[in-house]
């Protein structure tokens, strides 16, 4: 299937298969490379083979690695402790996920005085104090009393921020809780992504915070700021850190509507793998639209797998 796709690809500037003396010219093109995780480097708990080895001879050859991920219930510590138990030479200062980046952004550009009403993980807890950033919020919060008193909940006066990423505890009285903040104009709102589906093995997904966070937003009749992908700040994250060069840079991931969106939105190189969410097939409809939104979901280059890069790494 994969080869009649390639065949029927338009071999241009964009979506063209990364093999032989390419992928040589694209390493040597870029300093830094960003990489995706779930679908990338690895599936579940499981590795992509090949995937520790490519990380790990990237950093031997010089080159810069970091992973920027939509996942807000990690911390940057549990994710190098993942990624080390695996075999990858990772450091918890490499890993860019949303509940850091949602620490970062509420604390350096929002500059936040005061608590959050956090509908996220235990987590974005920790990454929230982590910087000095208070929070009321995680863990279930039942129904109580009855609904002419719901819209006079109890309301923390010190919360300036409303936040939302992937919380297994959502519930109504969390949306009408959020609510009631966000009526306060100078309510902050922050969500960590727009992912509505979380995809599982066999095909099957449950549903991603996008849904959570559009839910609030359709209560409280506002439109938050989200700062995982394709957003550019959680590009900006990591340059703002590590002065990276947009232009020596390539994306690596298995998404077009956010690793290969949030490249092509920050000039970066892009780079599709297919062990994750999206098909060629994808990339060959968005290609032929005439859509420029739909353009920049078009990858630079694909792969099968990230291991198809090994040979290179180890010539």
């Amino acid at each position: 299937m994969t080869a009649q796709m390639s065949s029927s690809m338009k071999v241009g500037s964009k979506c063209v298969r990364l093999n032989g003396p390419l992928i040589k010219q694209l390493l040597d093109s870029v300093d830094s490379v960003l990489f995706d995780c779930d679908g990338v480097i690895w599936r579940g708990d499981q590795a992509i083979p090949g995937a520790p080895q490519v990380i790990n001879l990237l950093k031997e050859n010089g080159k810069r690695v970091f992973f920027v991920t939509n996942n807000s219930t990690k911390t940057r510590k549990m994710y190098a402790d993942k990624m080390s138990s695996m075999g990858f030479d990772a450091s918890e200062q490499e890993v860019f996920g949303t509940a850091y980046c949602c620490a970062m952004y509420l604390k350096t550009v929002c500059k936040l005085e005061g608590k959050v009403y956090l509908i996220g993980s235990n987590a974005m807890k920790q990454e929230l104090e982590a910087v000095g950033i208070q929070q009321t919020g995680v863990g279930p919060d039942l129904i109580t009393g009855k609904q002419n008193d719901w819209a006079n909940v109890p309301l923390d006066p010190e919360v300036k921020a409303v936040v939302v990423g992937f919380d297994e505890h959502f519930s109504y009285m969390k949306l009408n809780r959020a609510l009631q903040y966000l009526t306060q104009q100078e309510c902050l709102f922050v969500g960590t992504n727009r992912d509505t589906r979380l995809p599982l093995e066999e095909g099957k997904a449950v549903p991603g915070t996008g849904c959570l966070l559009q839910a609030v937003e359709t209560a409280a009749q506002r439109r938050a700021h989200t700062v995982g992908k394709p957003s550019n700040y959680m590009f900006h994250c990591v340059a703002s850190q590590f002065g990276v060069e947009p232009g020596r840079c390539l994306m690596v991931g298995d998404r077009l509507d956010t690793d290969i969106m949030l490249g092509s939105n920050c000039g970066l190189k892009t780079l599709l793998t297919l062990t994750g969410v999206s098909t060629l097939a994808d990339a060959e409809e968005h290609q032929k639209s005439g859509c420029t939104e739909r353009q920049g979901m078009v990858p630079d280059y694909y792969v099968e797998s990230i291991a198809d890069i090994l040979p290179a790494l180890q010539g």
